[in-house]
């Protein structure tokens, strides 16, 4: 029975942080913390394949890079939370317009859902950094 229970944990894992990993991936072409959510992805695929653990260091440090710079500057920021109200309002645009393609609040939902986890890491990663000047251990050591 453990042993069961052990396969649907790592096949959970696994298929979430694939999931993470492709979302990252399109993430970086797109608006989003693309780089974030790789990394995201590819410490869970680690807990569920540790082969894959190798992986986790190198990513981690372009995305904490990336975390950085994009509060590296207040145009940036100013920049990022256009972009995360532009996702919100396009989100309530969706669910609320009938007439545009792919309407509902399935669309809807998901445009917000991503404007907020934009805010979020963009509080995270402005935290990080002002922890990171002050000489105070960042939230994510």
């Amino acid at each position: 029975m453990g042993r069961s229970v052990d396969s649907i944990r790592r096949a959970a894992l696994g298929s979430l942080g694939a999931v993470l990993v492709v979302v990252g991936i399109a993430l970086l072409v797109l608006p989003g913390p693309g780089l974030l959510l790789v990394f995201a992805g590819v410490v869970l695929l680690a807990r569920a394949v540790p082969a894959l653990d190798r992986f986790v260091a190198p990513v981690r440090r372009q995305a904490m890079r990336a975390a950085e710079e994009s509060v590296s500057s207040r145009w940036r920021v100013t920049g990022s939370v256009l972009v995360g109200l532009c996702l919100v309002g396009a989100g309530l645009a969706w669910g609320l317009l009938p007439w545009l393609p792919f309407s509902g609040w399935g669309t809807g939902a998901s445009l917000i859902i991503s404007g907020f986890v934009l805010f979020g890491l963009l509080l995270w990663s402005h935290r990080r950094v002002q922890a990171a000047r002050q000489g105070a251990p960042s939230p994510a050591e």
